[in-house]
């Protein structure tokens, strides 16, 4: 059974991937008509009242991925120059929650933002520029840069496309909802090649 909280993909009527909405908002999306197609797996079938009439009861199947109507501005988020907003959350889940010195996975409460090239330096609070750290390597590197610090840095922090951002916001994203969302992103993306195991497992 499908829990109540599992998260509805949201597209434009050209399948951009806008956003992640609640089974309840996408109910309404169906109820108002927003709704042009739907695709993926049924993840809700919700009854309603019976008709006075007709003596049916009414029923709603709710897909795991919607494509709506209107105008969402989704071709700005397409620009070259687009960058989404940058939270911890989304970093360490861009980072697979691996700390890029380690190489150790850790969860989020013992992660932390590191600057690549530290603020001291003029580093900017920015997607490449900043990496996930345990707290142990981002306390050893300081206001130093992984050079001066002799530490290696595992991969290049990248600026992810407005489907991969949409991707690492998703919580319990579904197989469907996955292999929607990949088609979407770069060839050259890292998030194709993520590793599924714990190299400090």
């Amino acid at each position: 059974m499908v829990p109540l909280n599992q998260q509805v993909l949201r597209t434009d009527l050209a399948g951009m991937p806008l956003e992640w909405v609640d089974y309840r908002t996408a109910a309404r999306l169906y109820l108002l008509e927003q709704v042009a197609y739907a695709c993926g797996d049924t993840l809700f079938h919700l009854r309603g009242g019976i008709n006075a009439v007709t003596r049916r009861r009414s029923r709603l199947l709710i897909h795991s991925i919607i494509a709506t109507h209107g105008v969402h501005h989704a071709l700005n988020k397409l620009q070259g120059d687009y960058a989404p907003p940058l939270c911890n959350r989304t970093l360490f889940q861009r980072d697979d929650h691996l700390c890029m010195y380690c190489g150790c996975r850790f969860p989020s409460r013992q992660l932390s933002r590191d600057h690549v090239r530290p603020s001291s330096q003029g580093g900017r609070d920015h997607w490449n520029n900043v990496v996930s750290a345990c707290v142990r390597c981002n306390n050893f590197k300081a206001g130093r840069t992984p050079e001066s610090a002799g530490m290696e840095l595992l991969a290049v922090p990248f600026t992810p496309t407005h489907a991969e951002y949409i991707y690492l916001m998703g919580r319990g994203v579904l197989a469907d909802q996955m292999e929607f969302l990949r088609a979407h992103f770069p060839r050259s993306s890292p998030l194709h090649g993520r590793l599924g195991k714990d190299p400090c497992a």
